[in-house]
């Protein structure tokens, strides 16, 4: 047990010291070729953070366990959007450039209505789709790159000009994806045996630390931006997480090994995803979006009223 409990402890510190690489890289290379710290943050530091989503989902499709599969993804959206984005509105509301806003999360939201049509009018995802979402990954990505060519980041008076060695930013953000990954890993695998070992059930290590453990590095990665004054990287990798856990994670999963909704639960006779899970995902990504669309910043209510949402969600899933 000793041993568990020194890996546990070794997966903390590489998810800290892994998130400070990822965004000393990731914001050295956004200022070095002026490009917008939050397009950045919904690119190259959310495919970094989704790492564990993605290994965690294709090994269950790979097990046959739809049910982590799908769980995992979904779940993932609404921890990222509801604990995580709201915990750095709360903490640090602000002005937010809703140019850079458009292309993630329009492409959320043309991801999100595909994801639901087929989960609500089939209840299965075939490998086609999959690819299809595999596909809106890299068209997202070849768009959101001609966007930061076509909307360079605005130099301010206050900003040094001095640049570290581009291969230090890019060796910054390797080591640090790579950190993050495995002390993702390490954290849940041995928090789950300690969980074990203190006797708390299977249902209860399902919901918490594989739920919340996968999305540690979005956690990490939103905190250590706030410390370092980058609100926008924060969110815009939130934004850019959550799409790639229907186009990345989900897709790659889907082309793995195709599956049905899972329907283990069920509310008046219709499966629960359709009641509570999916409509969640639609109403926390809305309150973080439209209002700030519309008022160009975002506001501290909103971040308590998420947090309040995941309360309640957390909660539901414990007593339902």
């Amino acid at each position: 047990m000793l041993i568990t409990i020194l890996l546990f402890a070794l997966g903390f510190v590489l998810l800290i010291k892994g998130g400070d690489w990822f965004v000393d890289g990731a914001v050295g290379i956004a200022h070095r070729f002026q490009l917008p710290e939050l397009l950045i943050g919904a690119t190259v530091v959310s495919v970094g953070t989704t790492l564990p989503e993605v290994m965690v989902s294709c090994q269950a499709a790979l097990q046959g366990n739809s049910g982590i599969s799908y769980g995992n993804a979904i779940g993932s959206i609404i921890c990222n959007t509801s604990l995580i984005a709201a915990i750095t509105v709360a903490v640090k509301p602000g002005p937010v450039s809703t140019d850079s806003l458009k292309i993630p999360a329009g492409f959320f939201t043309l991801a999100a209505v595909i994801y639901l049509g087929i989960a609500l009018f089939t209840g299965r995802f075939e490998r086609w789709q999959g690819f299809m979402f595999l596909a809106i990954f890299i068209v997202y990505m070849i768009l959101s790159v001609r966007s930061m060519k076509d909307h360079p980041e605005e130099e301010t008076e206050n900003e040094q000009t001095a640049e570290t060695p581009i291969f230090k930013d890019i060796l910054f953000l390797v080591l640090g994806a790579a950190a993050i990954a495995v002390g993702a890993n390490l954290l849940v695998n041995n928090g789950t045996l300690i969980a074990q070992w203190l006797g708390v059930p299977d249902s209860v290590i399902g919901l918490t630390m594989i739920a919340l453990g996968t999305s540690l590095p979005e956690l990490i990665t939103a905190i250590t931006s706030l410390m370092k004054g980058h609100g926008a990287l924060s969110l815009g990798n939130i934004i850019g997480a959550n799409l790639f856990n229907i186009v990345l994670v989900s897709g790659a999963a889907i082309s793995l090994s195709p599956f049905s909704i899972p329907a283990e639960r069920t509310i008046a006779g219709i499966n629960s995803s359709f009641v509570v899970d999916l409509p969640v995902v639609v109403l926390v990504m809305a309150i973080l979006c439209l209002p700030t669309f519309i008022s160009k910043k975002l506001s501290r209510w909103q971040g308590v009223l998420l947090l309040c949402i995941y309360a309640a969600f957390t909660v539901y899933q414990f007593l339902a």
